[in-house]
C-alpha cells in the first residue's frame, strides 16, 4: 500500500515526520510482509525548507510520484499552499484517486480548499478551529479531540495528534496488533480515544 505524505514550504515538522515514522515502522516490525510503502511528495519535488528551517528533500515531486493509495496533507504555514491553484487542483486529483485521504493539523484547509470535503466531520489544531469554521461553515468542524473517522476521509487535531491518527489508521488498514505493536517499538503513549485530547 502506498502512503504518500504531501509537504511544502513552512510545513509542521512533526505533521510529516510523526506519520512517516509510523507507516515505516509498521512496516519494519511487521513480519513476513512490507505493507506500507511511504513517501514524501512536494510540488517540484526539490529540497523544501519546512518550519524552522529544518530541510527535507521529498522523494517525489508532483510530476513523477507513484500513485497513492493513503494520501496525507500535512499542516503548517497553509497560507501560501491554499492559493496555488496547481496545488489545489493536484490534491484534489490524488483525493479522487486514493482510497483513503488524511490530513494533520492545517492540511485540513488545504482539503477543504480542494473540495474533499464539504460537509462532514473534521477536526484541526486546537488554534485554528474557529478560523476552519468561518472559512468553511458547512465543515461539522468538532474540537477536543484527537482525530475524527469520517469513512474515507480521516483528520486530525495538531501536530502529535498526527500520531496517534496514524496508528488508527494501521489498525484500520492492517490489524490493531500491528498498531499497538508499532506504539511500542516507537515508545509513544498511543491516544485510542478519538474523544480525548
Amino acid at each position: 500500500m502506498n502512503v504518500g505524505i504531501y509537504l511544502y514550504e513552512k510545513a509542521e515538522v512533526l505533521d510529516f515526520s510523526g506519520p512517516f515514522e509510523v507507516f515505516t515502522t509498521a512496516s519494519r516490525v511487521c513480519q513476513n510482509e512490507d505493507p506500507f510503502q511511504v513517501f514524501l511528495i512536494g510540488e517540484s519535488g526539490e529540497t523544501i525548507a519546512a518550519r524552522a528551517g529544518y530541510k527535507v528533500v521529498p522523494d517525489y515531486g508532483f510530476h513523477n510520484h507513484p500513485q497513492i493509495d493513503v494520501f496525507i496533507v500535512v499542516g503548517g504555514d497553509h497560507t501560501a499552499e491554499i492559493h496555488k491553484p496547481k496545488v489545489i487542483s493536484w490534491i484534489h486529483q490524488q483525493a479522487q484517486q486514493a482510497s483513503l485521504v488524511a490530513s494533520v493539523c492545517t492540511g485540513a484547509f488545504l482539503l477543504a480548499k480542494a473540495q474533499v470535503f464539504e460537509d462532514q466531520q473534521v477536526t484541526t489544531h486546537w488554534e485554528d478551529i474557529a478560523d476552519l469554521r468561518a472559512q468553511f461553515p458547512t465543515l461539522d468542524v468538532v474540537e477536543g479531540v484527537r482525530w475524527v473517522d469520517a469513512g474515507d476521509v480521516v483528520t486530525s487535531a495538531g501536530i502529535s495528534a498526527g500520531i496517534d491518527m496514524s496508528l488508527h489508521l494501521v489498525s484500520r488498514l492492517h490489524s490493531q496488533a500491528l498498531a499497538e505493536k508499532t506504539a511500542r517499538q516507537m515508545d509513544f503513549d498511543w491516544t485510542k480515544n478519538p474523544d480525548k485530547l
